[in-house]
């Protein structure tokens, strides 16, 4: 017999966290759960990273419309984590029709379902259960919506999740029976089964014990609903950008058949811009009956949310970006690839100095070596062109007229930067040490032009592996691509082709040791030995962070009766280090 102190902790049944005098509320914004998205290579799931700096402060929307004061119905604040949810208290608006009908559900004890907007900064992508994943580590959380149907099933208004804790002491001779009913009385308050309570019955466990194993049955059974939560979250039909999202892929199969739509896309398959509108239109409540095509064109240019102009602009994205991609990119094989976070000048630095260790005695001092520092630079600057998509090529259906501009632009940027890149490498330009790129105290420029043979290609092979550093230590660069224009193709495949001799002089020591890149940019019997980018700098080109390759934005004309888009590049390049190129002016 024992003295038993009996703790019992009973949760609050309040159905809501709704409070009418202070008109807040908690509400779940998200649970990082994955959400099913679309781009130009496909279906993937979206996984959102709840570790992130939250603002003070966002507002509350209806159903993301961002575009009309009257839908703001109030802000979130508060924001945190907790227990893998990521939770704000909303303050309603005490003005405005839609935000007294939702004080008065949320009073009643009705509930809405929460979706948030959101930019995202960083992603990663990986493979989860065999499918394509696409994780937001960074993003800017910028508003939160009361939505019908959310991207996350589980994010909407919230019960109170205060739980108030009743001690109730009592000292008394504590008999097998009265343990027997007191482990009962912790079953039934923790939702623990018949088949649990008589276990611990049986085992004759004390109280103590039998409430600690309640504990874990409970934690064990909360990760257990986490996972089926996470597990059954879908798409969302209503959200905007998923909809024009499957409405564009839709569109990109008519120009590219190849391409096979995603569930979501399929459903608009058959449908004709002037379909897709009507659709939109309705999806925002506006009506359509009795509207002609060019009504509904018309009524969707006009719409405040721009739905229709964002639909164009994602089929003309999907198009460029295609095209961009598909472009022969060559020279760019052989220059590094980077990001510019702004337009200022872009320094990179190279240090370079003796890295050999000396011996260092019985309380001896360490020596500090010397580097060297060596400065190139180049910025980014913006290029681009506005094309147009008329109201009437619209109302035709003409899908043509909106793809075959986008193709041809997107092939255009692509090879705007692959001529800058040649331009870098023909002009020669200066570098920090006052001379050129290619030059003979660079130890990267041939005497005398020479055809491309064994000879030649031995001679410029051994001036890269014997290049230093900025401090005269060896660096040891390997040629990795033979670069070469039309003029010089026939002689590049030939010496490096791999051939079977009858005798030892026969032997092509080239054969399979270097990749031929041709580029038509190139003129004359010029050709050039470079080493992998990713082993040494040399040429390098950059696109503004987060926006790599051309972007596409686009806007109602006014004074033109169109749908206009504007492809926009930011693109810059330059040198960083002339010691993993080497050229001959060729014979």
């Amino acid at each position: 017999m024992t003295e038993q102190t009996i703790i019992i902790r009973r949760a609050s049944r309040s159905p809501s966290s709704w409070n009418a005098e202070t008109r807040t509320f908690d509400i779940v914004l998200s649970t990082g759960a994955a959400v099913m998205r679309f781009d130009m290579r496909g279906a993937y799931e979206e996984i959102l990273s709840l570790n992130q700096q939250w603002p003070a402060s966002v507002p509350l929307l209806d159903a993301h419309n961002r575009e009309t004061v009257g839908a703001i119905l109030g802000s979130v604040s508060n924001i945190r984590t907790i227990g893998g949810e990521v939770i704000g208290t909303a303050t309603l608006s005490k003005h405005g029709e839609l935000a007294q009908r939702i004080a008065a559900e949320l009073s009643d004890g009705g509930k809405f379902s929460a979706s948030i907007g959101y930019r995202v900064t960083q992603w990663t992508e990986e493979k989860r259960d065999g499918k394509r994943a696409k994780i937001a580590t960074k993003y800017d959380l910028l508003e939160v919506s009361l939505v019908v149907i959310p991207a996350d099933a589980t994010a909407g208004t919230r019960a109170r999740t205060n739980e108030m804790t009743e001690t109730i002491e009592q000292t008394e001779t504590t008999t097998r029976a009265e343990a027997n009913s007191a482990i009962r009385s912790i079953a039934e308050i923790a939702g623990l089964d018949r088949t649990w309570c008589d276990a611990q019955i049986d085992a004759e466990v004390s109280v103590e014990d039998a409430r600690a194993a309640a504990f874990e049955a409970m934690k064990a059974r909360g990760n257990q609903t986490r996972t089926v939560r996470t597990a059954t979250v879908g798409f969302s039909g209503d959200d905007p950008e998923f909809r024009r999202a499957a409405m564009a892929e839709a569109l990109y199969v008519r120009s590219n058949p190849t391409h096979q739509p995603s569930d979501a896309a399929r459903q608009f398959c058959g449908l004709s811009m002037v379909e897709m509108a009507r659709d939109l239109l309705r999806s925002r409540s506006i009506s359509t009956i009795g509207l002609s095509p060019a009504g509904v064109i018309d009524r969707a240019m006009a719409m405040t949310t721009s739905d229709f102009p964002l639909l164009l602009a994602d089929v003309v994205n999907k198009e460029l970006r295609a095209s961009y991609s598909a472009a022969p990119s060559g020279i760019k094989q052989v220059a590094r690839m980077t990001a510019a976070r702004d337009f200022r000048a872009r320094h990179r630095v190279q240090v370079s100095g003796p890295l050999t260790l000396e011996k260092v005695g019985e309380h001896g001092e360490f020596k500090a070596g010397a580097y060297a520092e060596s400065r190139e630079s180049y910025s980014l600057e913006t290029f681009g062109r506005v094309v147009a998509f008329s109201r009437q090529a619209i109302v035709n259906d003409s899908l043509g007229g909106l793809s075959d501009p986008a193709r041809m632009l997107g092939r255009a940027a692509a090879e705007f930067e692959a001529a800058a890149l040649v331009s870098l490498i023909t002009t020669n330009p200066t570098m920090s040490d006052n001379k050129a790129v290619f030059h003979t105290d660079h130890d990267n420029l041939a005497g005398s032009g020479a055809t491309i043979d064994a000879t030649s290609l031995s001679a410029a092979r051994l001036a890269m592996r014997t290049q230093t550093g900025l401090s005269g230590e060896p660096i040891s660069v390997t040629p990795k691509y033979l670069i070469v224009g039309p003029a010089k193709e026939t002689s590049a495949e030939t010496i490096l082709a791999t051939i079977s001799p009858v005798e030892t002089a026969g032997v092509n020591p080239f054969a399979g040791k270097l990749q031929l890149i041709v580029e038509p940019r190139l003129s004359g019997n010029q050709w050039y030995l470079a080493a992998d980018p990713a082993e040494i700098d040399g040429l390098e080109f950059a696109h503004l962070e987060g926006e790599g390759g051309p972007q596409v934005a686009s806007e109602v004309g006014f004074d033109v009766d169109a749908v206009r888009f504007r492809v926009r590049l930011d693109f810059g390049g330059g040198w960083i280090d002339h010691r993993g190129w080497f050229k001959n002016p060729g014979a």
